[in-house]
């Protein structure tokens, strides 16, 4: 008899403020794990702009329906053969790094699958996934904290790489939800001398920047205090980034960590200036997803780091509610799906 489980389907691609049911919540057969695979009985997953980006299809599915969801975090429920690296009941996540060759550049190889949209992923009470993709989560996080840390704070740490910051120098975010508050967080404690700025576009979001210990918020256009060395952008917008070249030091670097960006003011990129936004050796490098070894290094660091995600909840069934709001930009922190299991 085949066990089924609830989970949130994607069935086509479309604007989400057109259709705000663009999940629809049904029942379907729970994944039977293969060879080296375990099986993930889900307790919370995030939820990532990056689902938007599927969903309206700037990054789509090889095929559909699909199972969205690259935050995850669960229990092992059951081994396929050949799968004994994690203990029956432990704790395990699974970022947006579904399997890939395994060697220091697999978020770059075309054998690149991701998880949520090139297979089924966490908007579930169930998923699998090989034993090599699932990490042990810290105890200094409950499953709700530590969902955003498997994509939202593994690309961070990433971005925060990539910016090649040394201590002192200034640091700008630009967009200030579920990566930037812990990007901040990080930066905070691997740089403790380097000023933070924080470019926003709500005055809520500004507010918990500052809360946060950033040492400026304003909005995306603002002026800050100094230039920055260098400035991470989460949004999904332009705009920010020809801001952001504006703000950069001769030599700065601008990391852009998006998976893909909106067409909607793409338009404002024909007005670039060559002198003002790119002149004395300005950089400008894309984040291209994690490697297992990103999330590995980043659980430990935020433990160690004392990272406190902000959280806000919703049920399985409120995924849309939770899109939408995140399309909406009504953002403090990170959104999180809780599963409910009867019995």
């Amino acid at each position: 008899m085949v066990q089924l489980m609830k989970a949130m389907l994607l069935r086509k691609i479309g604007p989400v403020r057109e259709n705000v049911a663009a999940l629809e919540y049904a029942d379907v057969a729970v994944p039977v794990p293969q060879r080296e695979e375990i099986l993930i009985e889900v307790s919370a997953c995030g939820v990532c702009h990056t689902e938007l980006d599927e969903i309206e299809g700037r990054t789509p599915p090889p095929s559909l329906p699909v199972i969205p969801g690259h935050e995850v975090v669960g229990r092992v429920v059951q081994a396929g053969e050949g799968a004994g690296k994690h203990a029956l009941g432990a704790r395990v996540g699974v970022g947006w790094i579904f399997h890939s060759t395994g060697d220091v550049n697999e978020n770059l190889s075309p054998d690149f699958v991701a998880t949520g949209r090139d297979v089924n992923g966490g908007y579930a009470q169930y998923m699998k996934v090989h034993q090599d993709y699932a990490y042990p989560i810290p105890a200094a996080f409950d499953d709700t904290q530590a969902a955003p840390l498997l994509c939202a704070g593994g690309v961070g740490f990433r971005s925060l790489r990539l910016a090649g910051l040394h201590n002192g120098q200034a640091l700008g975010l630009t967009g200030f939800g579920g990566s930037g508050h812990l990007v901040l967080q990080l930066a905070r404690h691997q740089y403790p001398d380097s000023p933070v700025f924080v470019f926003a576009r709500s005055a809520e979001e500004q507010r918990f920047a500052r809360q946060l210990g950033a040492d400026w918020s304003g909005d995306t256009e603002a002026e800050p205090p100094s230039l920055c060395q260098a400035v991470i952008d989460t949004t999904p917008a332009w705009r920010p980034v020809l801001a952001a070249l504006r703000m950069l030091e001769p030599g700065g670097r601008l990391v852009i960590n998006a998976i893909r960006k909106e067409d909607r003011d793409k338009a404002l990129m024909s007005t670039i200036d060559y002198g003002d936004h790119l002149w004395r050796e300005k950089e400008i490098k894309s984040v291209a997803n994690v490697t297992a070894d990103d999330i590995r290094e980043f659980l430990a660091l935020a433990a160690q780091a004392g990272i406190e995600p902000e959280v806000e909840t919703y049920a399985l069934q409120e995924a849309n509610r939770a899109l939408w709001e995140l399309k909406e930009r009504h953002v403090r922190g990170a959104k999180v799906l809780l599963m409910d299991h009867p019995g």
